[in-house]
């Protein structure tokens, strides 16, 4: 977990390696059972519909509400490429378009683009929204066909991990240590102008 007083306001954080990513997703069991067992999306997750994946656990725990909220109760972390990932932002588009943007000009790549992103607050494990942003981006079309048959690595249910995190917060302990370590994911100048990141240098 970092300080909130020295993250940038808008700043991609992730457990990543060299090669991979890991973002989250909740479904309900009928959906993440098969995608555990057969280590990809398959029906009846629907490709139709766009997805939305999320680099920040504690930004999905506020989603599904520590795995509690109908449909969200199997919390899923899916690795997958970095290339896929960057491709994705680099498809993207802005949900909401920012300040000074020309109008025209986002809603030509909003509609051509398969891909949204989107900044909202993070959050701490309590839900508290925090002063900096954490990012979500949602697949559609050729970005989800990309995502589930090309860009998974690896499906790992964390579903058991997230209820005893719950618990502890309950118990009021301390939960940093069961927290994942997210790190400043170091995005080429151009792709951190497309989505509107904070530029910080590329730690590799």
């Amino acid at each position: 977990m970092i300080e909130g007083m020295n993250v940038p306001y808008r700043q991609i954080r992730a457990d990543f390696t060299d090669q991979a990513i890991t973002v989250y997703q909740a479904y309900e069991p009928a959906i993440a059972a098969p995608a555990v067992a057969s280590q990809r999306f398959v029906p009846p997750f629907k490709r139709e519909r766009m997805t939305w994946i999320k680099p920040s656990f504690l930004w999905m725990m506020y989603r599904c509400g520590w795995a509690t909220k109908p449909g969200q109760t199997r919390v899923l972390a899916v690795a997958i490429t970095r290339e896929g990932f960057e491709w994705a932002l680099g498809h993207s588009c802005l949900s909401h378009p920012d300040s000074g943007t020309d109008q025209a000009t986002w809603k030509k790549r909003l509609r051509d683009s398969p891909v949204r992103v989107q900044w909202d607050p993070e959050r701490d494990p309590h839900h508290n929204a925090l002063p900096h942003r954490s990012v979500q981006v949602g697949l559609s079309g050729d970005a989800v066909t990309r995502y589930v048959d090309q860009w998974v690595v690896r499906i790992t249910d964390l579903t058991d991990r997230v209820h005893d995190i719950r618990q502890a917060l309950r118990e009021r302990k301390d939960v940093t240590d069961l927290l994942p370590v997210e790190r400043p994911y170091p995005l080429p100048m151009e792709l951190a102008q497309a989505i509107g990141a904070n530029v910080t240098p590329d730690l590799g």
